[in-house]
């Protein structure tokens, strides 16, 4: 998921270390030092791993380690022993091979000499091919443009790099003789190209030019010894930025279902969008959500204006197995909601989840339809689903939405096939409300409740199963 926003972050981070590491090579403050090169996202998986650490009681490791510490010198002295046999066997059998050669020229001395000559020529003929070679490099060099040898540090390393699992690379880091401080023109263009790209990924302009705001005052001033102090700072500078953005506080549908259960009254959720971003499917994956959770719901199908609606959102219904209130095509959607929420509190019933009919914000009529359900019904939530792969069309149908109607909350779905991540990272924030669903595939289990940490991980880490476990 959101693989395009990983590489923006991930190109920003190389974009700044490389910046900062030319510059320290122009002004001859650069030496190259022992170490491994940390990737981008290596320091979520470092951070993760210390935890896990932390939580470890290291006294049982030590003492394991002393005991096994006789059984390690055994295996050196059996080493040792072997070494020795294996190197008194190899004499052995040149001495054997040395002989039988003796004799072999003993026998032979004509065929002997032949053998000794083709060997001395081999030897001749493989040192000639040997320096024809070196010659050929050596003028090739003499040859090379005088720019490609003052290549900088951060290249240099680059084809001699072997990247581990947990994202360290062999080849050296680079570190600075005198400390440098990342400045403002150090991060201003960098900044910049970030901005253009987040708006290329439909991120909201406010979104970009916020997450950039924030990167470049938490940058700016940092004090910096080697070069993987760049990539860290520039994670976490990342890292808290996208999680301002992301963390929208409200309360979960789930813990309001609880209060109004204690209530004994049921959740009323109304559901509004534009036709085709799946709002009646998800309506069926929420009814199937709760239903395993033990609550019990039931869908009031309000949605009267559409000749299949009806039947698209009955299907949903008994193929999860709750209880569905209708009314013919073309009667009144609000008359529909009510008889719902009072089939609820006569049933004893937790949930009331209302379908409605799909329309474009633009619509005037359709949106005072939508408004007079709400009145009538009197939901306690009312939810915007937006289509996540749509991006700044689904942030701006959601801001006209809440305009209009108020909406509490958004469900995005197929936020499972959005690479760019605009949407997901843009509309909470826009509209100041937060995403309550994650719509993950097709099927009815296909969906989430949102976490703004897990959300964090997932735009943070190259991992998926870290991103999952989080």
């Amino acid at each position: 998921m959101f693989e395009s926003l990983k590489k923006k972050f991930s190109r920003t981070s190389e974009k700044l270390e490389e910046e900062l590491i030319e510059e320290a090579e122009a002004e001859d403050n650069l030496k190259e030092e022992s170490g491994s090169r940390f990737s981008f996202f290596s320091f979520g998986r470092k951070k993760k791993e210390e935890s896990e650490e932390d939580d470890d009681n290291l006294l049982p490791q030590a003492e394991e380690t002393v005991e096994e510490a006789p059984i390690a010198e055994e295996k050196t002295e059996e080493a040792e022993e072997e070494k020795k046999s294996h190197f008194w066997s190899r004499n052995k059998d040149d001495d054997e091979e040395e002989e039988a050669f003796e004799d072999e020229e003993e026998e032979a001395p004509e065929e002997v000499e032949e053998v000794k000559e083709e060997k001395k020529s081999h030897f001749w003929s493989r040192n000639k091919d040997k320096d024809e070679e070196e010659d050929s490099q050596d003028d090739e060099e003499e040859e090379a443009p005088e720019e490609e040898k003052k290549s900088h540090f951060w290249n240099r390393n680059k084809d001699k790099e072997d990247v581990s699992a947990d994202g360290e690379a062999s080849g050296g880091i680079f570190s600075f003789v005198r400390e440098k401080t990342i400045q403002e023109k150090h991060v201003e263009d960098i900044l910049f190209e970030l901005e253009m790209e987040l708006l290329q990924g439909d991120v909201a302009m406010e979104v970009a030019t916020d997450v950039v705001e924030s990167v470049k005052d938490n940058l700016v001033g940092k004090k910096i010894k080697r070069s993987n102090d760049i990539t860290e700072y520039t994670y976490f500078a990342l890292k808290d930025a996208v999680y301002d953005i992301i963390n929208i506080p409200g309360k979960s549908m789930t813990e309001m279902l609880e209060e109004k259960k204690a209530q004994g009254e049921p959740l009323v959720v109304m559901f509004v969008g534009i036709n085709g971003t799946g709002k009646t499917t998800t309506i069926g994956k929420l009814a199937n959500y709760y239903l395993k959770k033990g609550y019990t719901p039931v869908i009031a199908a309000s949605d009267t204006f559409r000749a299949g609606a009806i039947e698209q959102v009955t299907h949903h219904a008994d193929n999860v197995g709750v209880k569905i209130i209708k009314h013919q095509k073309g009667s009144d959607p609000a008359a529909v909601a009510f008889d719902a929420v009072e089939h609820a509190r006569a049933q004893g019933k937790d949930l009331v989840l209302i379908d409605t009919a799909g329309r474009m914000q633009t619509n005037t009529n359709l949106m005072d339809e939508m408004k007079k359900i709400k009145r009538v019904s009197n939901p306690d939530l009312v939810i915007f689903v937006g289509d996540a792969i749509t991006g700044n069309d689904a942030t701006e149908q959601a801001r006209k939405f809440n305009e209009a109607i108020d909406i509490d909350g958004v469900i995005l779905t197929k936020a499972d096939a959005d690479s760019k991540g605009g949407a997901s990272l843009s509309i909470g924030y826009v509209i100041k409300k937060p995403i309550m669903f994650l719509g993950v595939g097709q099927g009815y289990d296909d969906i989430m409740e949102y976490d703004s940490e897990w959300m964090l991980n997932q735009l943070f880490s190259d991992d998926e199963g870290i991103a999952e476990d989080a």
